[in-house]
């Protein structure tokens, strides 16, 4: 195993990786995952003793306990850059020797979970229900930058869309992951299921126009339209893509569950979005109580 540079794995006095300010004995087998800082409160209020508070930057993170479950919830931040960081790190975290800098000869896996809102891209998903992600698919190009392969049914399924959406030399290359089935199976009960595609922006790469027109006007309709076999896409926001392609990547098990905050087809936003978050961490929690 060759040893990794100071330069390219950053690790402070503490010993903790750069951007997360982590240790690994400081995460658990499973991480939450959300955007918001704020959120981390509202998740770990529901644990039973939180042992472990950091901060650097947007990065808030507490571990603690669910009954006998350790858990560990992380902000994020927004969008499929700070997702790059998150997933490297958290991986670093797990599978490499802060002291020898080395990549440990057995490699181990954690849950990664984002719990997160999202806008609906179909008029039967209302805003204040649930989805959780069978797919993240990709508008956002982090993965292109990393070594990854589609395999046939894939990239027939891209081939599709990007024939459907007319996003020809637009943007880089879409790409496509899969959530992991071991979690996604408890997450039928109260979800909808369907892709969840990742866009790099809020406003024009979501089709939304305020002073500024857009390439691709119909973008929006288009992905609501999209159908490859029983496949359909549910909803869009800026992370999961970049979860999904990098957890598979990296050898971990990854799950979206989004919180739907607006509807795009019927231009509706939630009157409650908070409430709905908190109903989606407590559904979470209950979960993973009893199945994770």
């Amino acid at each position: 195993m060759s040893r990794i540079a100071e330069s390219e794995l950053i690790i402070n006095p503490r010993g903790a990786v750069y951007h997360l300010d982590l240790r690994p004995e400081e995460i658990a087998g499973t991480v939450i995952t959300v955007g918001d800082p704020d959120r981390v409160k509202e998740v770990s209020k529901h644990f039973d003793s939180v042992e472990v508070k950091k901060q650097h930057r947007e990065f808030i993170t507490h571990t603690g306990y669910v009954g006998k479950k350790r858990l560990t919830v992380l902000s994020s931040g927004i969008g499929p850059d700070n997702i790059d960081i998150v997933m490297n790190e958290l991986d670093a975290l797990v599978n490499i020797d802060f002291e020898t800098r080395e990549v440990k000869k057995q490699l181990g896996s954690i849950n990664i979970v984002r719990i997160g809102t999202s806008g609906s891209l179909q008029g039967d998903i209302p805003v204040d229900n649930f989805v959780a992600s069978t797919h993240g698919l990709g508008v956002d190009n982090l993965l292109n930058f990393y070594r990854h392969e589609q395999n046939e049914e894939e990239k027939q399924l891209l081939h599709s869309f990007v024939t459907h959406t007319q996003i020809h030399g637009q943007i880089g290359n879409p790409y496509i992951s899969s959530g992991a089935a071991s979690l996604i199976k408890h997450f039928v009960k109260d979800f909808h299921q369907g892709i969840t595609v990742t866009c790099p922006g809020f406003y024009g790469p979501q089709g939304r126009i305020l002073r500024l027109g857009i390439r691709n006007p119909e973008f929006v309709n288009r992905l609501t339209d999209f159908r490859f076999g029983q496949h359909r896409i549910t909803n869009f926001e800026m992370e999961t893509s970049a979860i999904y392609g990098l957890g598979k990547l990296l050898g971990h098990h990854c799950l979206a569950i989004n919180a739907i905050v607006a509807n795009r087809v019927k231009k509706e936003f939630s009157k409650d979005a908070k409430t709905t978050v908190e109903k989606l961490i407590l559904r979470f929690i209950e979960i993973f109580s009893e199945n994770i």
